[in-house]
């Protein structure tokens, strides 16, 4: 299960830092080409959905890492399924249910995520 863990941990980190740290540094002219529902949400939180996702990816590695309070990581992780959550709906919204594949296997593997995180609480 740990091995597990660290996996699922790991890819979702690296797509979260990634994700959130582009929404985090690009203007909305920048982001709109890959990112069509910036239109329709408010910059600031753009920005703040990119500061959540940073720290989720955080949230995933350095606790379990570190070995204090890593109860976060199951926090972090959940945090991750509610923004999935959020974004299938933003883009059901939108009509645009051809586009939530991605959002789809991202909640299942933040899902995962605190499903394997519970092994050490």
């Amino acid at each position: 299960m740990n091995v597990a863990y660290w996996i699922v941990a790991a890819l979702l980190a690296a797509f979260y830092l990634y994700a959130g740290g582009i929404k985090i540094l690009r203007s909305q002219e920048q982001l709109r080409p890959m990112m069509g529902w910036v239109d329709r949400v408010p910059m600031p939180v753009v920005r703040l959905i990119g500061t959540l996702e940073v720290l989720g990816a955080a949230g995933l590695v350095l606790p379990p890492l570190t070995g204090i309070a890593p109860w976060l990581a199951v926090a972090a992780a959940t945090g991750l399924v509610l923004i999935q959550a959020g974004g299938i709906s933003l883009h059901l919204s939108r009509g645009e249910a051809r586009l939530i594949g991605l959002n789809i296997a991202l909640l299942a593997a933040a899902a995962a995520a605190v499903r394997l995180g519970t092994t050490w609480l």
